[in-house]
This record gives structure tokens, C-alpha cells and sequence, in this order.
């Protein structure tokens, strides 16, 4: 018996659940993040949302307002923006997709307009339901692939305090 708890125990935990939407006024297909909650919203339906647990951006780097998906990659390679550059000069350019150097895991959904801004896996799950990013919204990379098979090119996205 306690080999079958040790194996469940070891089993990676889902940081989702099917939620009330958080707000009726946003249609399904839509994303909503809820920075002070580290949480994104999925509106799957009228009424409800599929809830994520996510990372945000830290002190001095969150923001709000509506962006749109503009890019779509599967085992996206990395190349740090150079605000991250300045913190950490001896990052190199590219850092392959794959790697487990990476840190956009396996999954990207990018923001535009301006391609600054992403929704993404994470190579360091423990960072996940803290603020710990650039402006990024950081995902368990099943949590990504999952909502990467719902998000189409244009889906809203509603980024809130």
C-alpha cells in the first residue's frame, strides 16, 4: 500500500479546474489574467472558464490591457530581450528550443500587438503561482499544451491588475 501512495504521490500535479468565468462579459475563446490572483482564465463557455495557476510578472514588471495571440510555437527557442540581458550578461543569445536551459518550456503563445509579452511553460515549475517574471505569464508545460490546443491566432487576451 504505501508504494501505491509513493507512486501517486510522485504524480505531477495540474494547477487547473473548471471554474464560474470570471466575469459574463467575456466570450468564450476568451483569456483572462487576474495578475493579483497569479491565475488565467479560459473562457471555455458561457459561464465558465478553465482556471490556471500562472507566474507573473514581479514587482516593477506587470502590466495590464488587452493583447491578442499572435504567435503560436511548439519547443520554442529563446533569445533573452535585453532588459533580461542587462540582469544577466552571461545568458547567450539563443538558447535552443528543447534545452532544459530554456525557459520558455514547451509551449509558447505570444501577445502582440509588439511580440514583448508571452504566455509560455517554464523550465522551473517551482516558480509557477508567484510573481517571477519579466511580463510573462509562466505555465506548468502541461498546463500550457493544454491551453495551447484551445487558443486560436487572435484570441483575446485580458490582462487585469
Amino acid at each position: 500500500m504505501p508504494l501505491l501512495f509513493i507512486a501517486f504521490a510522485s504524480r505531477p500535479a495540474l494547477a487547473r479546474d473548471l471554474v464560474e468565468a470570471p466575469d459574463a462579459r467575456y466570450l468564450p475563446g476568451t483569456i483572462v489574467i487576474r495578475t493579483a490572483e497569479r491565475r488565467l482564465y479560459f473562457v471555455n463557455a458561457p459561464g465558465t472558464a478553465i482556471r490556471y495557476q500562472i507566474a507573473v510578472g514581479k514587482a516593477g514588471k506587470q502590466w495590464r490591457g488587452v493583447k491578442y495571440v499572435e504567435e503560436l510555437q511548439v519547443d520554442p527557442a529563446w533569445s533573452p530581450p535585453a532588459s533580461v540581458k542587462r540582469d544577466n550578461p552571461n545568458l547567450p543569445d539563443v538558447i535552443p528550443g528543447g534545452s532544459p536551459r530554456n525557459p520558455m518550456g514547451a509551449r509558447v503563445i505570444g501577445l502582440g500587438p509588439g511580440g514583448e509579452y508571452a504566455i509560455h511553460g517554464t523550465n522551473m515549475p517551482k516558480t509557477v503561482g508567484t510573481f517571477a517574471s519579466y511580463g510573462c505569464f509562466r505555465m506548468h508545460n502541461e498546463d500550457v499544451v493544454d491551453l495551447y490546443q484551445r487558443v486560436r491566432m487572435g484570441t483575446p487576451v485580458v490582462v487585469l491588475p
